[in-house]
């Protein structure tokens, strides 16, 4: 089949190449000319394990191809996937659709035939009458449907999760529409990926309800942690105990210094917005999301305490500046909120991060920037894990030692033995025991 992706972000790229990867033709389109522009050259704006080589591979196989006008992929194209980004709209929460709003403005005046319209941005209840609506009043003999099908990618790991689905979301009611999204995901069959069909509202609200309940997991097991170490249990024993409950499960209960990315915290104030709007407040969200706010900060004055209580003129290394590994991602890092509190009370801040030190420098003002962990290390009063970056796990501790001023190691991923590193005389504070 012939597809267009509107937007060349993390989701339209990471979707484009994949869906190319199984055989389709398509184009991925995106108003940014340098972006595309690097994209032809074979540079790849964001890091996502795995993703150069697959672009790389269906280009050269001419499968893939970047264009920054929309008019000949769309009139030639039998799925038009819109993958704009939606961010919160400041001031209230609400997400912000110009993106796809003008996507659809664009694709009402180049589809020839029928065209299937694709919502893969993560969209509110409702946009895809927005869409299909703006679509028929500037085109009204236009033959096309609108269908929502949201991504489920966790940063990091996205084409692993694109090709191997726990689930894809399809929802629509045109027959036609649904025929083509088979088409669409038909390589993925023999996987038996479950393709779960239901009302286009249903599906845009699917997106959502699981980031929230994700979310919530989250926010659950970090109260629990620090009520752990009020009464001298470990969070660590907890989260094991009670994931092995299929009810349960064990995903998403490591404790640590709260959520953050591109969709967890923007995802939970859109569902909040839309939940007001219709009077059906959500109180449990609503907790959610206050709790891993105050979390993030919580975490910088944890490391304060570890040091005495005081930081300023003090040196603290900060080892992970990204919301998660395995991604160049900054957006709402915890990281973000924890080096603020340090340098609030005064402290210098040298910080390593494998991936996202740049992506950090448009955010973060007067730190240190260093090119190993144990470049941050030296000469620092107190060192913080704070994102769990796999050559974090097995840092030299000797050297760790020989480093620091003061043996101060506070490790906010629970990725060390305690007994490990108090056995080489530094002081070790966890997260919840």
């Amino acid at each position: 089949m012939r597809i267009a992706m509107i937007g060349s972000g993390y989701v339209g790229l990471v979707s484009g190449s994949c869906f190319s990867d199984f055989g389709h033709h398509v184009v991925c389109v995106d108003k940014n000319e340098e972006k595309i522009k690097a994209l032809k050259s074979g540079k790849v704006p964001i890091f996502e394990p795995g993703l150069a080589d697959l672009i790389a591979r269906n280009v050269e196989a001419g499968r893939l191809t970047f264009d920054t006008d929309l008019s000949r992929p769309a009139a030639e194209a039998d799925v038009i996937f819109i993958a704009v980004g939606t961010p919160s709209r400041r001031g209230d929460g609400h997400a912000d659709l110009s993106f796809v709003e003008q996507a659809a403005r664009e694709i009402a005046g180049a589809i020839e035939g029928f065209t299937v319209i694709v919502n893969k941005s993560t969209v509110p209840v409702g946009t895809g009458d927005v869409v299909e609506r703006i679509i028929r009043d500037i085109n009204p003999d236009a033959d096309f449907a609108v269908v929502s099908n949201p991504e489920f990618l966790r940063e990091g790991a996205a084409i692993e999760d694109f090709k191997r689905p726990d689930r894809i979301v399809v929802g629509g009611s045109d027959e036609r529409a649904l025929a083509a999204m088979r088409e669409v995901y038909r390589p993925l069959y023999l996987n038996k990926a479950p393709l779960v069909e239901m009302s286009r509202a249903s599906a845009e609200l699917a997106k959502y309800a699981g980031n929230a309940f994700l979310a919530t997991k989250i926010a659950f097991i970090n109260e629990i942690a620090d009520l752990c170490e009020r009464v001298n249990a470990d969070v660590q024993d907890i989260a094991r105990a009670i994931g092995l409950d299929n009810r349960i499960g064990k995903k998403f209960l490591n404790a640590g210094p709260g959520y953050g990315g591109s969709c967890f915290p923007k995802d939970t104030l859109a569902l909040l917005q839309t939940a007001n709007d219709v009077e059906r407040p959500l109180r449990i969200v609503e907790a959610v999301v206050s709790s891993n706010d105050k979390r993030k900060f919580a975490m910088g004055r944890k490391i304060i305490q570890a040091v005495g209580g005081d930081v300023s003129g003090k040196r603290i290394a900060i080892l992970g500046l990204t919301f998660k590994p395995n991604t160049d991602d900054m957006r709402d890092s915890p990281a973000i909120a924890i080096i603020q509190t340090l340098q609030h009370g005064g402290a210098k801040v040298a910080a390593y991060d494998p991936e996202g030190t740049e992506q950090a420098r448009e955010v973060l003002e007067d730190i240190e920037y260093c090119e190993s962990p144990y470049d941050a290390i030296e000469r620092a009063d107190a060192m913080a894990i704070v994102t769990e970056w796999d050559e974090f796990r097995a840092l030299d501790l000797d050297r760790v030692k020989n480093g620091l001023n003061d043996n101060v190691l506070v490790d906010l991923r629970n990725i060390y033995d305690r007994e490990e590193v108090e056995m080489r005389g530094i002081k070790y504070i966890a997260v919840g025991h």
